[in-house]
């Protein structure tokens, strides 16, 4: 313990940090924090640093008094766009009780888990993403409008994709913080943005996910305007997705990954809410490209599932979420279900099935399915549940 503060304060120094952004995470992956200056590292690291839990969603059931955020070391990164002297750092927290036992309302924990429960397996899961945003404009006074940056479409380059230096700051921004942007571009939509991750370990991967909508949210409200992730910003335009790659193999390095796709269909219906949690999700199923159907190709945009090969290692993207899902609870229930595929040795159904089940209509269907799921109601607790489904 006194090695990895050491580590902290060093690298605290060396950066002549003078306040550090303790982070954790709403039920549904909303993003709050708590300050505190150098002298408190030492306690929360130790101790963890309280927080009152009555006004965090998700969190409103807890018994005690207060929560304690307890800071990872290893995700320990520098907020760029700060000053450079007197500058913020950040570290991801977990959320404990006042006895240092994890928080079961904790959805970090919660991906935390089914990773463990994986490796008893024998299998590693590794996730990337596609996520899709748009640029809008702001009026004179600041406020935001639904008026998108440009009307540049899929692939176009400057000057008709005027996101072009708002990209490459995000992605510039996120790589000074450790991370590592893999592509991007201008997609179908006026003013509507994706930028790709290359694929890493679930916690990794969830944690890059939730980094990265910070960034873009401040990159752009820094060049005034603002991003919004939302799964359907233009009732007539195409949607936003939130695309997850799966990649699994076993302890003796094979590839289980169409075992574990097979799981994923079988249990999509279920979780469903977890990965689409507002009305405006199922309004965007069924339109341009975004899938409506439990089925899966290996022709690319036409399935739920899109399943292909990668220098022998196979790939199956999910096409249905939407980035205002949680990736910590995305992960950890795609990590069940595949096992629950991979376990089972489930196959495949016949490729892009015409009779193939439609997905949930609406976040009321969803939740009602969710809310009869024994897979769901086994791995999840009951607050986490219930501020879905209540909502």
């Amino acid at each position: 313990m006194n090695e990895i503060l050491d580590e902290i304060m060093e690298f605290i120094e060396r950066e002549d940090a003078k306040f550090i952004r303790l982070a954790f995470r709403d039920a549904f992956g909303v993003q709050k924090n708590i300050s505190v200056m150098p002298s408190e590292i030492k306690k929360a690291i130790e101790d963890g640093i309280p927080i009152n839990p009555r006004d965090i969603a998700g969190f409103e059931g807890c018994k005690g008094a207060s929560l304690y955020l307890k800071p990872d070391p290893s995700s320990l990164a520098v907020l760029p766009w700060r000053p450079d002297s007197g500058r913020v750092v950040r570290m991801f927290c977990d959320v404990c009780t006042a006895d240092g036992s994890s928080f079961e309302g904790d959805t970090r924990n919660i991906l935390r888990n089914a990773v463990k429960k994986a490796k008893q397996a024998g299998v590693q899961f590794r996730f990337s993403s596609e996520a899709e945003f748009y640029l809008f404009k702001k009026d004179d006074n600041g406020e935001v409008t639904n008026i998108p940056y440009d009307e540049a479409g899929y692939m176009d380059i400057a000057p008709k994709d005027r996101g072009e230096n708002i990209r490459r700051e995000i992605c510039l921004t996120i790589e000074k913080m450790g991370l590592i942007p893999e592509r991007s571009h201008h997609e179908r939509g006026p003013g509507q943005n994706e930028i790709d991750f290359h694929y890493g370990k679930p916690l990794k991967a969830a944690d890059q996910m939730t980094t990265f909508k910070m960034v873009v949210n401040t990159v752009a409200d820094r060049n005034g305007l603002w991003a919004d992730f939302s799964p359907v910003p233009l009732a007539d335009k195409p949607g936003n997705g939130y695309h997850i790659n799966v990649f699994a193999e076993d302890s003796n390095g094979q590839d289980v990954c169409k075992y574990a796709a097979a799981g994923i269909l079988d249990k999509i219906s279920d979780m469903t809410i977890f990965l689409n949690p507002t009305d405006g999700s199922y309004t965007r199923f069924g339109n341009t490209t975004a899938p409506d159907r439990i089925n899966w190709s290996g022709e690319g945009e036409a399935g739920l599932l899109y399943i292909s090969e990668i220098k022998g290692m196979t790939r199956a993207e999910l096409r249905s979420p939407d980035a205002l899902s949680n990736p910590y609870l995305a992960y950890a229930l795609l990590i069940y279900a595949g096992l629950y595929g991979i376990e089972n040795k489930l196959t495949l159904p016949k490729e892009m099935d015409p009779e193939g089940i439609l997905l949930p209509k609406s976040r009321q269907e969803a939740s009602e399915l969710a809310k009869a799921s024994d897979f769901i109601n086994e791995l999840l607790p009951k607050e986490i549940i219930e501020s879905y489904i209540s909502i």
